[in-house]
């Protein structure tokens, strides 16, 4: 059956099991990789996208759910790695092993959004994603860096 999807601002139909959860149609029917499997119960967050603009984590979203929705993935965030949140996790070599770090850039950006000068437990509360490395004072740092480059 065939499921119409909005992903980065480009229509899309794909012939999947409606039940298919939407983090396998993005990466082995569109080969969208950037959105990885962690856990599969929604618990860690490497899955993270965005639907409608909230962070979602994708491995518990039925495609048929996501159908006509706005989702947006890590590779659509930005063109070129420009969005401000890429920018400072370069700069502060946010990531170790990196695994998370697609997840967590989407759980970052959609806090932002909602939440444009976060606190520390702001982010603990809204970005729980898990870090096996346990980045997370370098997160939280360059959450606070691009919020106040959106400042200025």
């Amino acid at each position: 059956m065939a499921v119409d999807l909005n992903i980065n601002g480009k229509r899309q139909s794909v012939d999947v099991d409606p039940s298919t959860p939407l983090l396998w149609v993005l990466r082995d029917n569109l080969g969208m990789t950037g959105t990885k499997y962690g856990c599969g119960i929604a618990q860690c967050g490497a899955c993270t996208v965005h639907i409608d603009g909230v962070a979602t984590r994708s491995c518990q979203v039925p495609a048929q759910a996501a159908a006509n929705k706005q989702i947006t993935t890590i590779e659509g965030l930005s063109k070129d790695n420009n969005h401000p949140l890429q920018k400072v996790w370069i700069e502060g070599n946010v990531a170790q092993c990196g695994y998370c770090q697609s997840g967590m850039l989407m759980a970052a950006a959609a806090l932002l959004k909602k939440n444009p000068n976060p606190t520390d437990a702001d982010i603990d509360a809204q970005v729980s994603n898990i870090c096996r490395c346990g980045t997370y004072p370098r997160v939280r740092a360059a959450i606070h860096k691009a919020a106040k480059m959106a400042k200025a």
